[in-house]
């Protein structure tokens, strides 16, 4: 069996070599010819599995070590027999993370109040799966108002409760994008970028949000028409972005006018890594019957004793709490002096540890 692996997923080198002939390389130099007599694929999202790389090869198996599966042409897959697995929710903390640290990053650079009662209270979540519920539900705890915007995740909650699966109390609210837009004071997406999410953020969109928002992204940047964002940025009091259409080529303008600007690292934390490593390799040992790789994991060098707690913190004791974890104006600061490096910037980026509320 013969294994082809993005050679910068971290933790996989040497895991698999027991069970078939591994071959590590760049995501950007897995091509065809490379995995004609492939059994299987490891990647990340710098790989497109489309048709153009996979007709005529032997590869009958595809891990994504990543949220998202819009790199990988999932109805070609299933036509050609291609099973397809990806890493749900492996990054979800760490996004979180990225989220309000830069909030509040910014917020205390710029003298903005945070929290109910305050100028930028509530909080816009779009999208509400593996990621955004957890931005939610720490908006929540640190005392914003938060607005969840999920037409699909509104359904699952209405069919749970009618058959029982829950009960009232667990209800969440969920609203229409028209009133999380005008609404909120910060507006984040973490929706999957699919043919209806794709440049969901145009004109129409920054036109309904409330005069001096704040907008964040660490989706997708093709959720985001990039013209549009430019035009109305006059309009917002703060841009956040992870994540940009064309990447690694940046629209040049729009790095400039970002406020906070990092090179699609909002899940790069150790544990969002690790998460994403044993979740591939366990799947591959599913789906070739191999059991000693479903009890794969990584041992940390060291114990995580990120514990946050809000208690009676001010906004900018969370702020440097947050920052010191993670230092995200160093990272912006790299990317907006080198954005032509911004693949190595990606490569070699040191992992932070996440936080976990107590």
């Amino acid at each position: 069996m013969k294994i082809v692996v993005d050679k910068d997923i971290p933790f996989i080198s040497g895991v698999l070599e027991e069970f078939a002939q591994v071959v590590y390389l760049p995501g950007k130099e897995i091509v065809a010819d490379v995995i004609k007599d492939a059994d299987a694929l490891v990647v990340r999202t710098r790989t497109k599995c489309n048709a153009a790389l996979l007709e005529g090869s032997s590869v009958k198996f595809i891990a994504t070590a990543t949220i998202g599966t819009d790199h990988i042409d999932l109805e070609y897959c299933a036509a050609a027999g291609i099973v397809v697995r990806n890493a749900a929710g492996c990054n979800s903390g760490g996004v979180m993370q990225y989220v309000y640290t830069a909030l509040y990053g910014l917020a205390s650079r710029n003298g903005l109040s945070l929290g109910q009662g305050n100028s930028f209270g509530t909080i816009g979540v779009i999208g509400v799966g593996n990621v955004g519920s957890k931005v939610a539900s720490l908006g929540e705890y640190l005392g914003f108002e938060v607005l969840r915007c999920d037409p699909a995740k509104e359904r699952e909650q209405t069919l749970a409760f009618n058959n029982g699966y829950i009960q009232l109390k667990d209800f969440k609210d969920y609203y229409s994008l028209d009133y999380v837009l005008e609404n909120s004071d910060i507006v984040t997406l973490h929706t999957d970028l699919n043919p209806s999410s794709r440049g969901l953020a145009g004109e129409e969109f920054f036109l309904k949000m409330k005069d001096g928002a704040i907008f964040i992204n660490s989706s997708r940047g093709e959720v985001v028409c990039d013209d549009a964002l430019k035009k109305y940025r006059d309009k917002l009091s703060g841009i956040i972005l992870d994540v940009w259409n064309g990447e690694p080529d940046l629209d040049l303008e729009l790095l400039e006018m970002a406020d906070i600007a990092t090179p699609h690292i909002a899940g790069y934390s150790y544990e969002g890594k690790v998460n994403g490593t044993v979740m591939a390799v366990k799947a591959l040992g599913e789906h070739f019957n191999i059991p000693q790789l479903l009890n794969f994991k990584v041992v940390p060098p060291e114990k995580n004793n990120n514990f946050f707690s809000k208690g009676n913190l001010t906004q900018n004791q969370i702020s440097e709490y947050f920052g010191n974890i993670f230092p995200i104006f160093e990272h912006c600061a790299d990317l907006k002096q080198n954005p032509q490096n911004f693949e190595q910037l990606r490569s070699n980026f040191k992992y932070r540890r996440e936080f976990y509320v107590i």
